[in-house]
């Protein structure tokens, strides 16, 4: 299986627009499976939104998005030539540090959205310029009024930042973390989403379409999915299949109470790996669900190691894929997707996909 590249994959010039277009920048990659081979044309479309006013770009030497639910925020990078013919690329009024940010990607016009974000910066490099952006996190780097919450729950705390910085957004938290006091000092409100992922080991992310943020147990939030095979629509594959039912591993959990006294949990088997995690006054229900969590991110078995596939089938983190490999059926399962990584160059288009812990 391979890709192949058969047309020119830099298009010229920034494009004012007053609605959608419909001839979108693209270049041609032929694609071959087991199955068929097949001409795709792999098209982008890029739209800046910048004080009302929509710009959609024109030229593009690389492309690529990250996004993961072991991270805060998912973030795609916009790689572009430093000049055109010796004229500097001019973006005065069209892209700046806060533009609105789309991004859809596809084969022969049927496109998905794949990013929606804002421009972080703009920095020059290699010869080249670099859009970076970020999701919703972009809005949430924003200071937000100090506040002692007794008792609270790790909903109301996310529904405590999100009101702050913009109350359009709802919060979507399945997980019953609860508080005795959570205190926010002089804090941004990616401060404190950052303290809540690393005590809780929540899954915390945007959705920055529709103005969701994410909270939920690691691993649980199923968004879709998707079948795969080593024989059929996987081109690249490092996986290594980690069978850890058998590995020792303690989770040790501190609770210092209002009272300044620590409470002390641990969940696990000893004689192996140890974690030690330090959270905030809590009961010792939340202290057994965040052990609970910490053990499937780190006790249950998995693959370890990424693949490589095409944009299509389509796939998001939180997807459920099937895994199929004909010479080992014995490992045939799904699992779930932590990360997905997407580029588009002259090179054609790739995503390298994270699998994680075998749900089934």
């Amino acid at each position: 299986m391979r890709a192949i590249i058969l047309g020119l994959f830099m298009f010229i010039g920034m494009v004012s627009m007053t609605g959608n277009s419909a001839n979108l920048p693209q270049t041609k990659a032929k694609v071959e499976n087991i199955k068929s081979n097949v001409m795709y044309a792999i098209n982008w479309y890029v739209e800046f939104e910048t004080e009302g006013k929509r710009t959609q770009l024109a030229i593009l030497d690389e492309l690529e998005i990250i996004a993961s639910v072991d991270n805060l925020t998912d973030v795609a990078t916009i790689s572009l030539p430093e000049a055109v013919m010796n004229t500097a690329l001019n973006f005065e009024g069209k892209i700046k540090r806060g533009s609105k940010v789309l991004i859809k990607l596809g084969y022969d016009s049927d496109l998905k959205t794949e990013f929606v974000g804002y421009v972080q910066e703009i920095v020059n490099k290699d010869s080249s310029l670099q859009i970076k952006c970020e999701d919703a996190l972009f809005l949430f780097r924003k200071g937000i009024k100090s506040v002692e919450l007794k008792p609270t729950s790790l909903k109301e705390v996310g529904k405590y930042i999100v009101d702050q910085i913009d109350e359009g957004y709802t919060v979507d938290c399945d997980y019953g973390i609860t508080y005795e006091k959570f205190t926010i000092h002089n804090a941004t409100g990616y401060d404190v989403l950052k303290k809540l992922q690393e005590e809780t080991k929540a899954n915390i992310y945007f959705d920055t379409n529709n103005k969701v943020l994410h909270i939920h147990p690691p691993y649980v939030a199923k968004t879709g999915e998707v079948f795969y095979s080593m024989q059929k629509n996987i081109e690249n594959s490092s996986l290594e299949f980690k069978n850890k039912v058998d590995d020792n591993t303690e989770i040790i959990i501190e609770s210092t109470g209002k009272d300044g006294k620590v409470k002390k949990l641990t969940a696990g088997t000893t004689g192996g790996n140890k974690i030690s995690i330090k959270v905030g006054p809590m009961s010792e229900e939340s202290m057994k669900k965040i052990a609970e969590s910490a053990l499937k991110k780190e006790a249950q078995s998995r693959f370890e190691g990424t693949f490589d596939t095409w944009l299509i089938p389509y796939v998001s983190p939180g997807y459920s894929a099937r895994i199929k490999d004909e010479d080992y059926l014995n490992k045939l399962g799904w699992y779930y997707v932590v990360s997905v990584t997407t580029k588009i160059s002259s090179q054609g288009a790739v995503r390298t996909i994270t699998p994680g812990i075998k749900l089934s």
